[in-house]
């Protein structure tokens, strides 16, 4: 199986160096991964360090508690995809969602979705805070906001990707978007189980170690 097509290359720990990143960048170029994912500090260098490659470019916005004003969210995206992004990843606003404020999550989805116009936006749950009801939702709103992705996790909440979780959100989004697993995905027999259940991209910190299989 050619995991590097699936993997997005995640580096998002709060320590991460200009290093680090530079890294990283390198480890997407030799392995061909799909796309590096970093935070918008440091987009400007991985742009330089990817140019004229076929490697994307992936930010995460509203990160990661997802709390922050929509037009903070809206400026955030604004900002990366001028710097060059190819990818949105955006957690979704938490509270309000529990709060039954579902047409305000929806909008929020949706204006972020409109700076990226054709490009992609995924929409990052959270699954480990919510309900089962809730996943459901989420998934209802992103589908109805135009997101291009669902996504489950960010990896700093208490838990990630579950296969539960998978099969439940395939079950509301059907074909009409799509599914990223991401939180915990450390090997290849993991990442080819979410794969096989439908998933189209994988958000690891361990894309390495999944695609030699170690």
């Amino acid at each position: 199986m050619q995991f590097e097509n699936f993997i997005d290359h995640t580096l998002l720990k709060p320590t991460a160096t200009e290093e680090d990143i530079r890294l990283l960048c390198a480890e997407a170029l030799n392995y061909k991964f799909y796309a590096v994912c970093i935070k918008g500090c440091y987009l400007s260098l991985a742009k330089e360090l990817l140019r004229g490659t076929k490697v994307k470019l992936v930010a995460v916005v509203g990160f990661p508690l997802g709390a922050m004003s929509t037009r903070a969210k809206v400026q955030e995206a604004e900002d990366y995809m001028e710097q060059g992004a190819d990818e949105l990843d955006m957690v979704l606003n938490i509270g309000w969602l529990k709060s039954g404020k579902f047409s305000v999550v929806e909008d929020e989805i949706t204006q972020v979705k409109k700076v990226l116009g054709s490009d992609v936006l995924k929409v990052i749950l959270e699954t480990c805070y919510l309900t089962e009801e809730e996943k459901r939702m989420a998934c209802t709103l992103a589908v109805n906001a135009k997101a291009d992705f669902v996504k489950t996790s960010t990896g700093f909440g208490p838990g990630g990707a579950t296969l539960e979780d998978v099969v439940l959100m395939k079950s509301v989004i059907k074909n009409k978007i799509k599914i990223k697993a991401s939180g915990g995905i450390k090997d290849a027999a993991t990442a080819k189980r979410y794969i096989d259940l439908g998933v189209s991209r994988i958000g690891t910190s361990s894309g390495v170690a999944i695609v030699t299989d170690q």
